[in-house]
């Protein structure tokens, strides 16, 4: 089953201090079966290497290597991101006090009826608290 992947999962998939047992399986999980994402997400995840690059924690040839990598994941941009954005996204981004960036992984997996894979504590209590399964966290 394919699920909505946000960035902190994303960008995990390209540091190896970053990543974990469950997020190396969601990443196999993409592989399988896909995933969906907001239409942000490129903008997020390069954004997140081009700083990465910045703090000289990774050099331009990395960087470029891993934009190629995640941009070939078999993932789908969702093309009703903006259409939800005025709406159900912002009553989400106000209700659990999230970013906007945020508050549209939120707002797909509501209504796609997808499980949520996400590092952010703070999508992951507002996911919760509407029953929207969580994927990313490795058992305790």
């Amino acid at each position: 089953m394919t699920f909505i992947v946000d960035s902190s999962v994303s960008l995990s998939w390209c540091f190896e201090d970053e990543r974990t047992p469950a997020t190396k399986a969601l990443l196999e999980r993409v592989g399988d079966s896909g995933a969906h994402v907001p239409q942000h997400w490129p903008l997020e995840v390069l954004n997140g290497l081009m700083m990465a690059e910045r703090r000289q924690r990774i050099d331009t040839a990395k960087r470029q290597r891993l934009a190629d990598f995640l941009r070939d994941l078999p993932i789908t941009l969702d093309t009703e991101t903006t259409t939800q954005l005025w709406n159900a996204t912002q009553r989400l981004a106000e209700r659990f006090r999230l970013t906007v960036y945020d508050a549209v992984y939120l707002e797909l997996a509501q209504r796609r009826h997808l499980p949520l894979a996400t590092l952010d504590q703070e999508m992951r209590s507002a996911g919760a608290a509407l029953g929207v399964t969580l994927l990313g966290s490795d058992p305790a």
